[in-house]
């Protein structure tokens, strides 16, 4: 299955987002450090190292929304990659920037292939002619009805 692959790569964005938190946590006691707090360099850099997070967890939902979708759709195989190509071109783009900020129109392949797998997997999810389910074997997950109270004899 190709989304096993944005199973990889949520895993290696989290823990790159890890490993990025501790290279910028050694300096960011040092006031001047990347030009400042608020300079953009140091944005762009905790925007790199959040990013990891963000699209880490974006891969992670694309994959199990991919499991659950009964069909498996050319739209999917789309946006697998397209999840992928965002989530390693966005902390590039960020920290090419902030070195060099005539960089700034590359921000359009992280930005518009992540919008393209969102876009996709939305298409499939609405296209769907039977509803979510598990795929088989998996366990399924107990929801508790909710319990009705009358408060007027409390």
């Amino acid at each position: 299955m190709q989304a096993h692959l944005n199973l990889v790569a949520a895993w290696l964005g989290i823990l790159f987002g890890f490993v990025s938190g501790l290279v910028l946590g050694l300096f960011f006691q040092r006031e001047n450090w990347l030009g400042g707090y608020a300079s953009l360099k140091r944005r762009l850099y905790r925007l790199a190292h959040i990013s990891f997070f963000g699209l880490g967890a974006v891969n992670l939902m694309f994959y199990f929304t991919a499991l659950r979708l009964p069909e498996r759709t050319q739209a999917l195989g789309v946006a697998s990659p397209a999840f992928i190509v965002g989530a390693i071109s966005m902390p590039v783009c960020c920290c090419l920037m902030a070195h060099a900020p005539r960089a700034r129109p590359l921000f359009a392949i992280p930005v518009l292939s992540l919008l393209l797998g969102a876009a996709l997997t939305l298409l499939a999810i609405i296209g769907t002619t039977r509803p979510l389910e598990p795929p088989p074997g998996a366990p399924r997950l107990a929801i508790p009805s909710p319990q009705i109270t009358n408060h007027a004899s409390l």
